[in-house]
């Protein structure tokens, strides 16, 4: 598997790499909220099965499944994270039809993933359909200039300003509870400091 920069591969990775500390930290996180069926959609190379299938949180989650767009990623991430409740599939996060193929998920995690996907709000209500009414969705995307201004990023479409992410994700169908990142910190926007990242707790409305 080719390391590029852009996709985080933790055995590839320095573990003190600041990137790869974000990614890990969005997962922390996201402990206290995952439960029973939990999709990770553009898992990546899986990394995230490790953090959040450790012995304490093992029991609040029955079945992971992670879903990328590259063949490559799911081969490694099945090499390197097959564990007893995981499951790795390629496939498109605009897929409408994932829904009929896994079903619904209890919770939702989408990290780094929205910024690149030109239809977003399609995007938003593939996670909706695949959501339980009383689920969980854990989104991060980067704090940027806003939708239609151009970013420095090779990699993003676009980049939001927090009104429009949240705009994005409230017209989408969910009630949001917002959180900044900063490095390792995730916490309630604080206007006194500058960040990087949003990371967004919703429910369905």
């Amino acid at each position: 598997m080719e390391y590029t920069g852009e996709r985080v591969i933790p055995e590839f990775m320095k573990v003190d790499n600041g990137m790869l500390l974000e990614h890990i930290e969005r997962y922390i996180f996201a402990k206290d909220y995952v439960s029973g069926r939990v999709l990770d959609l553009a898992c990546g190379v899986g990394y995230g099965a490790d953090v959040l299938l450790d012995e304490i949180y093992d029991e609040k989650i029955d079945y992971y499944l992670g879903i990328d767009l590259s063949s490559q990623a799911i081969a490694y991430a099945r090499e390197m994270y097959g564990f007893k409740k995981t499951r790795f599939e390629q496939g498109n996060a605009l897929d409408q039809s994932l829904v009929e193929l896994y079903g619904k998920f209890d919770t939702i995690l989408s990290f780094e993933t929205v910024e690149h996907i030109k239809e977003d709000r399609e995007y938003i209500k593939n996670l909706k359909r695949l959501l339980r009414k009383e689920g969980t969705l854990i989104i991060s995307t980067p704090l940027g200039k806003g939708r239609d201004v151009g970013c420095s990023s090779p990699f993003h479409i676009r980049q939001y300003l927090e009104e429009e992410f949240v705009q994005l994700l409230e017209e989408g169908g969910f009630e949001v509870e917002l959180y900044y990142q900063r490095g390792q910190r995730i916490e309630k926007p604080n206007r006194g400091e500058k960040h990087y990242l949003m990371v967004a707790l919703c429910h369905l409305k």
